[in-house]
């Protein structure tokens, strides 16, 4: 089995939602967390890791994690995203893992099982250097994401990928184009993007090389940068098992994430 360590990125200072790792989460029987702490516990249900750690540039970031027993490394403030904060992370720690997962610290909802299917993919797959799992939107997932850009929020990504399943593109806005109307429980085109990902270290150390494109910077989407040094990305069909997804993007997104919580028992 390759060596898999784990990296939480979080800052402060996020654009859309500063202090967001710091934000309170109550679970199904009212208790409140924060939602770097939510993440924490889902990274340790991961598993066949070889470590967990917090990368972060923030001292109150790093006393939250602290007071909960987290393991934290303190990054760069350079940073200019998740991604590059693992590979100074990875690096940091010596870079011996194989495969670097990047669990985005807004993602608390995230089952084990997509990371481990994103690494299982990897591995199979000689000729991609990162993975992210991908789910097929029903007709209630869509008209979420376009309720939200309607309102001008960004409720999440999509992607779209060829024969093979590697990325063609990702998008804040909702990619296919689609017209038709689909039922609340219909299979749609639209394939709602995990913003979880799995590198090659190899490649992970490489990416701090390389310049933002303008995909990138117009989007705001890291993993852009892959795609427009034309190096492959896995996408990862993943199944919900009757576990709601949705990250947290926005203030709007915390009573959102606390109903599927409380719907799916998550203490």
């Amino acid at each position: 089995m390759k060596r898999m360590l784990i990296v939480i990125p979080a800052r402060y200072e996020s654009v859309r939602y500063p202090g967001k790792p710091l934000v309170m989460l109550k679970g199904a029987k009212g208790e409140a967390k924060s939602l770097i702490r939510r993440t924490w516990d889902a990274a340790c249900q991961i598993r066949n890791a070889s470590g967990v750690v917090v990368a972060t540039d923030d001292h109150r970031i790093r006393e939250e994690c602290e007071s909960f027993g987290a393991r934290v490394l303190m990054t760069s403030s350079d940073c200019r995203n998740g991604t590059e904060r693992c590979a100074e992370a990875h690096a940091a720690l010596g870079g011996e893992c194989d495969i670097v997962v990047n669990l985005q610290g807004d993602a608390p909802l995230t089952p084990h099982w997509f990371i481990e299917s994103i690494v299982s993919g990897l591995i199979s797959d000689p000729a991609a250097e990162m993975s992210t799992p991908v789910l097929k939107c029903d007709g209630l997932s869509l008209r979420s994401f376009r309720t939200d850009r309607g309102r001008g929020l960004v409720g999440g990504t999509t992607v779209v990928f060829d024969h093979d399943f590697h990325a063609l593109y990702f998008s804040k806005e909702v990619i296919p184009y689609t017209t038709l109307a689909y039922g609340e429980k219909d299979p749609t085109p639209v394939h709602h993007h995990v913003g979880v990902y799995a590198y090659r270290a190899r490649a992970l150390a490489e990416y701090r090389s390389w310049k933002p494109g303008i995909l990138e910077q117009l989007e705001g989407l890291e993993q852009l940068r892959f795609l427009e040094q034309n190096r492959k990305i896995l996408c990862v069909e993943v199944e919900a098992r009757g576990r709601k997804f949705w990250e947290l993007n926005n203030p709007d997104d915390v009573e959102r994430i606390e109903t599927f919580m409380s719907q799916m028992g998550m203490d």
